[in-house]
């Protein structure tokens, strides 16, 4: 096997990438600093980075299989940055629809821009724009109807009208487009 095998790269550089991780640990650890305190959430987001990275490393179809759950913890690291930000736990009743579906949308269209496929990209979007639907109109339902998080909307029930009519002309153009067949 050499360098350039893409089994042997993909295992490169998600060591590379355990190692630097590790590294600043360990310096945050010698230098009293905590890491913790200035965003654990990153400890979530770097594996994440690191899996869609090797993804890209690897490349073919052992590369998407890689990206995708990539896509899918990087996700998670950021809803929890938001939330770590703002103290607003309870938006994982409906924060979960970015991670996925949204992950999974967010993995393909972005694998498939950096590696020139655009069958992912083409299969990606629809999957990204349906993790984004829930998300609006769950956290529209949870925000604005049911006040999870204490500041109620005051115009809740419009915006969620508005934004199910979006969300439904975007399926319906979709749909009115419809998949070119490649023949």
């Amino acid at each position: 096997m050499s360098v350039t095998d893409p089994t042997r790269r993909g295992t490169i550089v998600l060591g590379l990438a355990l190692v630097i991780l590790g590294g600043l640990a360990l310096l945050g650890r010698m230098f009293s600093i905590d890491l913790l305190g200035l965003g654990w959430p990153i400890f979530v987001l770097a594996p994440g980075i690191a899996l869609f990275a090797a993804g890209l490393a690897v490349g073919g179809r052992a590369g998407v299989g890689l990206a995708i759950p990539g896509g899918i913890v990087s996700m998670v690291g950021v809803v929890l940055s938001f939330q770590a930000a703002t103290g607003l736990y309870a938006t994982w009743a409906y924060a979960w629809a970015l991670v996925a579906p949204g992950g999974v949308g967010v993995a393909l269209v972005l694998y498939g821009l950096l590696t020139g496929q655009g069958d992912l990209v083409r299969n990606g979007v629809p999957v990204l724009l349906t993790g984004l639907g829930l998300f609006v109109a769950f956290g529209l339902f949870f925000e604005a109807v049911l006040d999870l998080s204490g500041d109620a909307l005051p115009i809740g029930e419009e915006i969620l009208a508005g934004g199910l009519v979006i969300l439904g002309a975007a399926i319906l153009l979709m749909g009115v487009l419809g998949r070119r067949d490649p023949t």
